[in-house]
């Protein structure tokens, strides 16, 4: 007895896109072939008709900021894994950055933050999730921790090149190399303090506190420098890197030459970097505000080598660096006067991803269909240990997404789930839309509707094999 067939659909892959049935059983993905529903949809517990859809392997979003419950917000965590549902994200990873609601213990210890991340967020996600722990210079000894981290599942952590929680390049250089000794990869955001820092101080000495000038500190040559030393770290660790949310040419070229010369480098943009662009910061400050988010928004050039770099595998993937901040709490400082570097870094876009990258991306003429997948599905899954996603083959999770390629839609944050209170993508003229979305085998989304189950989502333990 199969539990779900899906008939009629394009099934896509890395590799290519058939005509294609796909039979669930138990969660995971039984058959995918040509016909196979003529022979057992009588014997199928729930049939879906996908003719005309594209079936897509679950969106897995391998860097979200994603807020934990709190007394005061006891359903954010919740509302934002029902928003990645609605945009065909069915796995998303999550930073437990500091100064987002994690305790004194927390902050100081990375085995303390796990423990608490994982309790804070049981039984409490619709779809399925995991956790990248964030090394600060503040802890105690993070670096010890590492390899009893991995053990636990957690084979991913991420260290930052600046704020003043940053690890110094010494202690980055050790943790980079003890992930990699313990079968993980340490994930970095790349900037160099020394140059933003110092044009920070200068911006604030002349009065230049509007938003406009958290772009103007933060050159692309901060960005590029800082890439260029996580790189020849990596080298001399012989350990894995991956270079969060890159947003210039002149970083990547710097990816690009690591690769070349035997760096296990991987890199990601966001959507933000290839959909809008640094003219953004000449809104007025109360809209400028949107788009205060580390490394900025770049130039054109820098958008274009963006795609370039996704089309020829100088990227590796697509992730948003979703952080639901509020244009009437934490953004507000702008409205107050409060200088650029106290404003709150980060936007939304957990529910968006798939659309925008689809929409810019194939519609535009700039990717292909299975490139897409690769990009947000089939590497994000086999570089970040999520050996049972990411894909539509026999044994692998169900995680499938219904999409229509001839939907034409206004994008709007009143339509949206998440639990900010704008997208930076108001207005934008989308093609495609996600209709209906499984998990496991379980119907999420059925045409535009939530009808999954808060505390379905699993957490997800994760071993790094490549």
């Amino acid at each position: 007895m199969t539990d779900l067939l899906v008939r009629g659909g394009t099934v896509v892959t890395a590799g290519g896109s058939r005509l294609a049935d796909v039979a669930v059983l138990g969660g995971r993905i039984e058959a995918v072939e040509p016909g196979i529903g003529e022979r057992i949809v009588g014997s199928a517990r729930e049939v879906v008709d996908a003719a005309g859809l594209l079936v897509l392997p679950g969106v897995v979003d391998a860097h979200t900021h994603t807020r934990t419950p709190s007394d005061a917000e006891p359903d954010r965590f919740f509302h934002d894994s029902v928003a990645a549902a609605f945009g065909g994200t069915t796995t998303f990873l999550v930073f437990n950055t500091p100064s987002t609601g994690t305790s004194a213990a927390a902050a100081r210890s990375l085995r303390a933050g796990l423990a608490e991340w994982r309790d804070l967020t049981a039984g409490d996600a619709a779809v399925d999730h995991a956790v990248s722990l964030v090394v600060t210079g503040q802890m105690d000894d993070p670096v010890a921790e590492l390899p009893a981290v991995v053990d636990a599942g957690v084979p991913t952590a991420k260290a930052f090149m600046v704020y003043d929680f940053r690890l110094d390049d010494r202690r980055l250089f050790e943790a980079m190399r003890t992930m990699g000794r313990s079968g993980g990869m340490l994930e970095v955001h790349c900037e160099d303090p020394v140059l933003i820092d110092t044009a920070v101080a200068e911006a604030l000495q002349r009065a230049n506190t509007q938003p406009r000038y958290h772009a103007v500190t933060r050159s692309r040559e901060a960005e590029a420098v800082a890439t260029h030393r996580a790189m020849e770290f990596a080298r001399a660790a012989d350990a894995p890197v991956h270079v969060v949310h890159l947003s210039s040419a002149a970083a990547l070229a710097e990816v690009r030459r690591a690769k070349a010369t035997g760096v296990r480098a991987s890199a990601e943009t966001c959507p933000h970097y290839l959909a809008l662009t640094q003219d953004r910061y000449d809104l007025p400050d109360a809209e400028a505000v949107r788009y205060v988010i580390s490394p900025p928004l770049r130039a054109k050039a820098d958008q274009d080598a963006m795609w370039s770099g996704l089309a020829d595998g100088g990227l590796d993937l697509v992730a948003t660096d979703h952080v639901p901040d509020r244009l009437d709490r934490e953004k507000a400082e702008a409205a107050r006067g409060v200088p650029f570097d106290r404003i709150s870094n980060g936007a939304p876009g957990i529910e968006t991803l798939l659309s925008i990258v689809y929409s810019e991306g194939v519609a535009g003429g700039r990717l292909t269909l299975e490139r897409i997948v690769d990009l947000l599905s089939t590497t994000p899954a086999r570089r970040f240990g999520l050996g049972s996603k990411g894909a539509i083959e026999p044994g692998k999770d169900a995680d499938l997404v219904l999409f229509d390629p001839a939907a034409r839609r206004a994008l709007t944050a009143a339509d949206l789930h998440h639990t900010s209170d704008y997208t930076p993508f108001e207005g934008f003229e989308l093609v495609g839309a996600v209709r209906s979305v499984f998990v496991r085998g379980r119907t999420i989304i059925r045409d535009g509707v939530f009808v999954g189950q808060r505390g379905f989502g699993r957490f997800v333990e994760r071993r790094l094999t490549s």
